[in-house]
Order: structure tokens, then sequence, then C-alpha cells
């Protein structure tokens, strides 16, 4: 029995993850309805911790090193680029996870499944001639024996050089954003958000009507911790809030 999980990665907070769920959904409409085999990763900068496929990666390694587990676990991704961030990261988890007996399938490049690679193994010959000429019998051996590494070397080469393919991709696509961005400042564009200016969301707009309404600092009767448990604030927020509140009312009344 085949147990089935999948992993989706987005290296910026704007990118989309539905797309790659969608995918994944499509393959296995089953999926829908276990969510939780979904293992999803959200990651911006230089942050390069992934800590929901570092859980996955356990499970599945653990599974496949017990005694006792029956089933077979297999990954699905939308595709390889998901699975590392770098050729040489992505080729050796796959070699682990292949000779653990965890299968992979990359919906986007269904030639380096490990399905395929399994195929190309079992294709390896695996005789050893003796006719009883001496010389005979190694110079065949030898042949055979440079064509099964040279099948096997090809298919790990392919599998090799689509992870090494994403790699290439993700850093144009880094090196093209980086451009777009000196050539915006070079056109005198303001990049990111001004220094010192304050974001106004609904959550922080709701937060501080609470602490002008009911903090002693501005004539309410609650103490500074029954007021961020009101609002429901965290105690960083809160007194960011209060802070800036105090500072409108200082600048309305020296104007």
């Amino acid at each position: 029995m085949m147990a089935l999980y999948s992993y989706l990665r987005v290296s910026t907070k704007h990118q989309k993850i539905d797309r790659q769920l969608t995918n994944v959904i499509g393959a296995y409409p089953g999926m829908k309805d276990h969510q939780e085999r979904i293992y999803k990763d959200r990651f911006t900068g230089t942050t390069t911790d992934r800590p929901n496929w570092n859980k996955l990666y356990k499970i599945v390694v653990s599974h496949a090193r017990s005694e006792e587990y029956k089933e077979h676990d297999r990954i699905v991704f939308d595709e390889v680029s998901r699975m590392a961030r770098n050729a040489e990261e992505g080729f050796a988890l796959y070699k682990e996870l292949f000779l653990l007996g965890v299968d992979l399938e990359f919906l986007k490049e269904h030639h380096i499944d490990t399905d395929s690679y399994r195929k190309a193994m079992q294709g390896i010959i695996n005789v050893q001639i003796a006719t009883g000429d001496e010389s005979a019998d190694k110079m065949i051996n030898t042949i055979m024996g440079a064509i099964n590494e040279f099948i096997l070397n090809k298919v790990e080469q392919d599998i090799y050089r689509a992870f090494e393919q994403a790699e290439h991709e993700v850093n144009l696509l880094h090196d093209r954003i980086h451009e777009g961005m000196r050539d915006a400042k070079a056109r005198g564009a303001r990049i990111g958000t001004p220094k010192g200016t304050k974001l106004t969301t609904k959550k922080s707009k709701a937060a501080k009507e609470i602490i002008l309404k009911h903090n002693k600092a501005f004539g309410g009767t609650l103490t500074d911790k029954e007021t961020w448990t009101l609002a429901r604030i965290c105690k960083t927020s809160y007194y960011k809030y209060k802070q800036e509140l105090q500072a409108e009312m200082q600048k309305k009344e020296a104007s």
C-alpha cells in the first residue's frame, strides 16, 4: 500500500503556493481530503530553513527504517526546483531517499521520477558469462560491465542536470529581479517602504481605538496588560501603538 505525501514551497512572501497545490490535487484528487499530508514552506530573503520539509523528511526516513511500517511512501513535488535549493543538495537528497525506498515524483519532470531511475537499474544486465574460455569471458564481462555503468551514469547525469537546470533558472530569475530593482533606483523610483513609514492595518487601527478608549494613559480604566489582552495583541505591538498614539497627541497639542 502506498502512503502519499506532497511538498510545496515558495521562496518569497509575494509568491503564492496555490498553483502548486492545484497541480498536486489535479494529479491526485484524493489529496484534497488529506491536507495533513501536504507540507508547505514559505520563507523570504536569506532564510534557508525549511521546517516543514524537515518534518516530512524525518517521517519518511523513520518509516523506511522501521521494520513494522508496511506502507510505501511517495512524495509528490510540482517541479524539481521545489525539492532543493541547489543541484548538489538535490541530487544527494534524491539518491539518499531512493536508496531508502522512498518514491519521488515530479509532476513537470516525470523523466526523473524515481520510477524511471528504478527501471533503468532494472535494465542493467546482471549476468556473469562463463564459456570456459577465460580470456573471452573476461572480455565479454568487461564489455557488459561498461554498458551497465554507462546506462547508470547516463540516468544519474539526467537527474543531476534536471536539478542543475532548476538551480540555473532560479538564479536567472533572482538576477532579473535585482537588475530590475537597480534600474528602477537609477530612474529615481523608490524601492520598498521609506524608513519611518507607519503602516496602518485594520488590526492596528482597531487596537489603537481600544487603547485610546480603555487605557489609563488616555483616560480609561484598564492597565497596560489588561488593555493588550482586551485588544488581543502582543506586548510589543501594544507599546508600539501606545507610543505612536502619544506622539500623535503631543503633535496635535504642539500645533
